[in-house]
């Protein structure tokens, strides 16, 4: 490996780095349906220790007239990985971020962070219109 395949961003780092969370229409809009949405793999840094955190992360939502694409999720999700903050910060700013961008009638995001040091966090956060 050269030193500038070791330095180069890879395709992957890209899409991460720019994760968004993507919407398009609600196939059935006006019907009250639930989608859940697991995602085993989170990451985040201790903003105090700069320990490593990990998390699954349970997404329920009731969507109104956006759904959020299950990649753009994944991706998003993954743009944590290595970022300082918090249990409590971490699960809030994903709800805000898909407030913003999906506009559910209601959802309820919850981060069962693994245990470290013999302390295991579950922080929930739901939102309604």
């Amino acid at each position: 490996m050269t030193e500038n395949q070791a330095t180069d961003v890879k395709y992957g780092e890209r899409a991460i780095e720019e994760g968004k969370l993507i919407t398009f229409p609600n196939p059935r809009p006006g019907r009250v349906y639930n989608i859940s949405v697991t995602l085993p793999e989170f990451t985040c840094k201790c903003p105090f220790s700069g320990y490593p955190d990990f998390a699954t992360i349970y997404i329920n939502y009731c969507p109104d007239e956006k759904v959020v694409e299950l990649k753009a999720i994944k991706l998003y999700i993954n743009s944590y990985r290595d970022r300082y903050i918090s249990h409590e910060e971490s699960i809030n700013q994903i709800l805000d971020d898909f407030v913003a961008a999906a506009d559910p009638l209601s959802i309820t995001i919850k981060g069962d962070f693994n245990p470290r040091g013999n302390v295991h966090t579950v922080v929930e956060v739901s939102h309604k219109k």
